[in-house]
């Protein structure tokens, strides 16, 4: 298989094709924090926790390393004060199911409300039931700061049974939602 080369936080890293900047760097031993990946699901880039800074010859921009794909000559960063600051922001709008990571960015609470306090919103048990289950039991319901995690009508009972996904929610929300959180 081709490979391409680059450099993640001054280390020459070597991928195979094919892969994301979030792998090549995790295979590399470089960790890239995120909340809405999971190696048996497509990637999707739904939190942005796992962003990066890119350099492609004069042009610098941010992007999520988990979809980004690995190419030859590209000039990574992972950690700095403009990406602290954005990983900050938004763990601060996930706030509190994500009070590990809070600790790490010096967060003691969040001036945004939520509303679904338990739910993080990293999309696995969606992806996951729908991926690799082959059942679309659940879904997102509004949107923005109104989006809340939702069985689709005459599916819940499907999730109670099956509890595949319940080891994924970080925030346990399935699982409280049938009273075993």
């Amino acid at each position: 298989m081709k490979t391409v080369t680059m450099e993640i936080d001054h280390k020459k890293v070597v991928a195979e094709e094919g892969m994301t900047l979030l792998q090549a760097a995790r295979q590399a031993g470089i960790d890239i924090p995120s909340l809405c990946h999971d190696d048996r699901l497509k990637p999707a880039g739904l939190c942005r926790i796992c962003m990066v800074e890119i350099v492609k010859g004069k042009r610098t921009r941010l992007v999520a390393s988990c979809v980004y794909p690995a190419e030859d000559n590209p000039v990574v960063t992972t950690d700095n004060p403009r990406i602290r600051k954005i990983r900050r922001h938004l763990i601060e709008l996930l706030w509190p199911t994500w009070t590990t990571l809070a600790k790490d960015f010096d967060l003691k609470g969040s001036r945004y409300k939520t509303g679904q306090t338990d739910c993080n919103q990293c999309g696995l048990c969606i992806r996951y039931c729908r991926e690799i289950l082959k059942k679309d039991v659940l879904h997102w319901k509004g949107r923005g700061v109104d989006r809340r995690l939702a069985f689709v009508p005459g599916k819940g009972n499907e999730c109670a049974n099956c509890r595949q996904c319940f080891s994924l929610c970080s925030g346990g929300w399935i699982a409280q939602s049938y009273g075993f959180g």
